[in-house]
């Protein structure tokens, strides 16, 4: 927590009274003069495109066949136990929960090829060893900065439901650390604007004005401090340097979505799709389901505001929702589709028309997937179990054509008929989309990680 107006003497220990990442409300515009805006980082020497990446995970595993793959001609137990519907593009359908995007299929990509590689609970597509085991963010800001030098917005960062509901259960880290930076410097790590669950408390400006009574007055009191810490700023820890960049560039209005118009958060709020209180409680994981209607809408919504400024990867994941084996903790696939698939239906197609209405559809790529697939049959209590072999993978945006279907599944879902597509081909998907890698492979400096990284071969038919 950072008090000014406590002493009459600001001194080191004031300015190291900053607890976690989180901002909150925060904003000083009466404090700081607006940064310069409008620097982008390829005009600054970076070898980057300007384009942004959010990486919306669906946590669980979610089905390929009550997605994106529904297989309607197989048998029974094969099938998409919530049918089908028909999308914008001829011949393709979606399991019928999804009728936003089905209406916009045809500026979406759909891959159907898509092999997660095992059936194991874990992050990998966005944290893994293809990674390094750094999220993707901290590759990308390994290269680029950690921060923008216009406005201090931080070019990483990862949002989980207490991002925009403090209220909301914590994160799930059990299988995995979204916010590990890897082989990649300490200051890389993605900015979690939650604080670890201290969203309103970590980062609270207390000002008496008798104090202070005016606008030089408090920049005078910064300075002072600034000038009095004997070992500088530079010994400040990583992450309190990071929010002190935050706090003290005037970005911290961008984490904040009750500074967004009315009618937009109305726009994305997912809370009112369906009355939560009607979540069946004998499944372990209602909170899961009840924290996903009610933070999905704001998560996508938080992470647009983020990109619109200059963010260039943003993490959104709702935790551990997706697991359907009908079991103690999840629900069956009708069940579990009923409560998952209306946010993410229209927390996306939401998004997507914001991007477009905003002139941001080609600058901003969105990914969405989880750690594996579905099982190619429902399991004796309606739900379907873990399977690596295959597993659905939607992107829309950024440059990629739209419309596309990249290949196609077996006959019982459960493997590619076509060229695989992989991990690395994701990965190399996302570095050609926000590196210019000619220029990245000559620019000095650049980790062996982010080169390898940046040489993956992307998915055949979109960007190379």
């Amino acid at each position: 927590m950072l008090h000014i107006g406590d002493s009459a003497r600001l001194g080191r220990r004031d300015f190291l009274r900053v607890g976690s990442l989180g901002l909150g409300g925060l904003s000083l515009p009466w404090l700081i003069p607006t940064a310069r805006a409008g620097t982008k980082l390829s005009e600054a020497g970076k070898p980057v495109t300007d384009k942004s990446v959010v990486f919306l995970f669906m946590h669980g595993g979610p089905s390929q066949f009550e997605t994106f793959d529904p297989k309607m001609t197989a048998p029974a137990e094969i099938r998409s136990a919530t049918g089908e519907i028909k999308t914008a593009v001829p011949g393709v359908t979606f399991g019928s929960s999804f009728p936003k995007l089905a209406k916009m299929a045809d500026r979406l990509c759909i891959v159907r090829s898509f092999v997660p590689g095992d059936a194991n609970h874990d992050i990998k597509t966005i944290v893994g060893k293809d990674s390094h085991m750094a999220n993707l963010g901290s590759a990308y800001a390994s290269a680029a900065g950690s921060s923008l030098p216009s406005n201090g917005m931080p070019t990483n960062c990862v949002l989980f439901p207490r991002a925009v509901d403090p209220n909301a259960g914590p994160e799930q880290g059990g299988f995995g650390k979204f916010a590990s930076n890897g082989p990649f410097p300490a200051s890389t790590a993605p900015f979690q604007p939650d604080g670890n669950g201290s969203l309103k408390k970590d980062m609270k400006l207390n000002l008496p004005l008798d104090r202070l009574d005016d606008r030089r007055a408090m920049l005078e009191a910064f300075d002072a401090a600034k000038a009095g810490m004997d070992d500088g700023f530079d010994n400040l820890g990583v992450a309190r340097q990071k929010a002190f960049s935050i706090l003290l560039g005037n970005v911290g209005e961008a984490f904040d979505i009750t500074k967004e118009d009315a009618k937009t958060v109305d726009r994305y709020d997912t809370a009112k799709l369906y009355d939560v209180s009607k979540i069946n409680k004998k499944w372990n994981n209602w909170k899961h389901y009840t924290d996903n209607a009610k933070t999905l809408g704001k998560l996508m919504l938080l992470a647009r505001r983020l990109v619109e400024r200059g963010a260039g990867f943003v993490t959104v994941t709702t935790n551990f929702v997706w697991d359907m084996h009908a079991d103690n903790n999840n629900a069956t696939m009708t069940e579990g589709m009923g409560y998952m698939a209306p946010p993410l239906d229209h927390a996306i197609s939401t998004f997507l028309d914001d991007l477009r209405d905003r002139g941001l559809e080609d600058k901003v790529l969105l990914v969405a997937c989880g750690e594996m697939g579905r099982t190619p049959r429902i399991n004796g209590r309606g739900g379907r179990d873990h399977w690596g072999n295959l597993g659905p993978l939607l992107l829309a945006g950024g440059g990629l054509p739209p419309g596309a279907v990249i290949g196609r599944s077996s006959a019982n879902g459960g493997d590619p008929a076509t060229e695989p597509v992989r991990v690395p081909n994701l990965i190399g998907t996302i570095m050609h989309t926000l590196f210019d890698v000619g220029k990245l492979r000559v620019t000095r400096g650049v980790s062996r990680e982010l080169l390898q990284m940046a040489d993956y071969a992307p998915i055949r038919g979109l960007n190379g």
